[in-house]
């Protein structure tokens, strides 16, 4: 068979056995065991154990347990009700500014847990309530949290851009830095969006119910300032070169343990085993995905996919922008059927020697590749945000959730296009603290 016969092959294999709900790590295996075994016979065996644990064998890995526990301390605890209520307090007067503070709320918390459903749930839990009983749409209440949860990806300390770093051989800290103008580039979009929506369906400063002095407004700071220092050193300490990335991470994670504890006096110890117990099962989940995903890597080696899509996206002879725009339909596509951390393992290796020929920016493209992976967390058939919204808020239905959801897809592209026409965006800080280059 031919290199793009056995690539039709494997990806129609692939898709049917995630069509049928197989785990990804599973069907990564299958996949990439299967095409082993038919193309080199069973001494391929051999070194499949080997390749495995050669893709888990990486000090870089640490920081995901250490950053889902961080993020799960916080989930845990009323940390995410008081930043809520924090942010209310400050924007109750503007037009639509209840949906602001969950969109703010968003932004910050993403950034405490790196996780988009976490963001999505503990926000939405008291945000959507909150919304739907002082007369916003079900439209707004639902597709502000569920586009605002889609930050959790980019805005850092990001699991995903962590895996792109450890897939790709880059700077974690310089991912990290490249993601936090874009994260609030894109958190600025999705305001302006809902402010103009409020207004533009009548729902603005009659839907406020009360007015609070300073002294209310300042009330619930000294709880909400304390993670936020946390989040603010992490990245201090990665970008001063002061720590390493697992560092900084297990770090900032016995600090958020220990804050939950003493501001909010919890110290039962059935919450810690619960969090300790959905850490390791979201951290084994990726750690069994990286390896298989190693696994599929090799396969596709030695079997000449990789490079024989390589060699002929390489030979297009069309612009590099043209170039682009496939490659981001081409992402696009994927991320609606393929969790972020999957696509990410699964096309970065293959398309980063493309790009960086191409003469465009690894960390640029992985702000890029970042954003199309958040469109695919609102927008079905996966859209894994959308039913995390309509687990916690059944009575809105799926269709207005999607509904409220689509013009902040709208955002994301023009996000997407301003990225392209502007790289400094995602350029300019990383090459300020750490120096220009690549």
């Amino acid at each position: 068979m031919t290199p793009m016969l056995w690539a039709g092959a494997v990806l129609a294999v692939l898709l049917c056995l995630l069509a049928l709900g197989v785990p990804i790590a599973f069907a990564l295996g299958f996949v990439s065991i299967a095409a082993l075994i038919l193309a080199d016979g069973w001494g391929s065996l051999s070194i499949l154990g080997e390749t495995f644990f050669g893709g888990l064998a990486s000090f870089g890995l640490v920081s995901i347990p250490m950053f889902i526990l961080m993020g799960a301390a916080v989930a845990s605890s009323p940390a995410g009700k008081d930043l809520y209520e924090a942010l209310d307090r400050w924007l109750n007067r503007v037009p639509g500014g209840l949906v602001l503070s969950n969109l703010g709320a968003c932004s910050i918390f993403a950034a405490l847990s790196g996780s988009s459903p976490a963001t999505c749930a503990a926000i939405g839990k008291m945000g959507i309530p909150e919304m739907t009983k002082r007369g916003y749409p079900n439209e707004i209440a639902a597709g502000s949290i569920a586009a605002g949860g889609t930050l959790g990806i980019l805005i850092p300390p990001s699991i995903t851009l962590i895996v792109y770093g450890i897939a790709t051989e880059t700077s974690i800290g310089r991912l990290f830095l490249a993601g936090l103008v874009p994260g609030f580039m894109l958190t600025a979009l999705f305001m302006i969006w809902t402010i103009y929506d409020c207004r533009r369906r009548g729902v603005g400063l009659d839907m406020v119910t009360r007015r609070f002095s300073f002294a209310e407004r300042f009330e619930v700071l000294p709880r909400v300032l304390p993670f936020l220092a946390i989040i603010v050193a992490i990245l201090f300490v990665l970008y001063g070169g002061v720590a390493t990335p697992s560092e900084a991470a297990g770090v900032g994670a016995l600090l958020c343990l220990v804050l939950v504890a003493v501001i909010y006096k919890l110290f039962k110890p059935s919450l810690y085993t619960g969090l300790f117990r959905d850490t390791l099962k979201e951290s084994v989940m990726i750690m069994m995905i990286i390896g298989a995903s190693e696994l599929f890597s090799f396969a596709l080696s030695s079997l000449f996919i990789t490079q024989t899509i390589a060699a002929w996206i390489a030979d297009l002879d069309v612009n590099r922008w043209v170039l682009m725009a496939i490659i981001n339909v081409f992402l696009l596509f994927a991320g609606f059927f393929l969790p972020p951390v999957a696509v990410i393992l699964m096309t970065a290796p293959i398309l980063l020697p493309i790009i960086i020929q191409a003469g465009f920016d690894p960390y640029w493209f992985a702000i890029v590749l970042t954003i199309n992976m958040e469109i695919g967390l609102i927008t079905p058939p996966v859209g894994l945000n959308l039913y995390v919204i309509n687990g916690i808020a059944p009575n809105i239905s799926l269709g207005e959730v999607l509904r409220g959801s689509i013009p902040y897809v709208g955002c994301m592209v023009l996000g997407i296009v301003l990225l392209c026409f502007i790289p400094q965006i995602a350029l300019l800080l990383p090459d300020l603290v750490m120096g220009p280059g690549q």
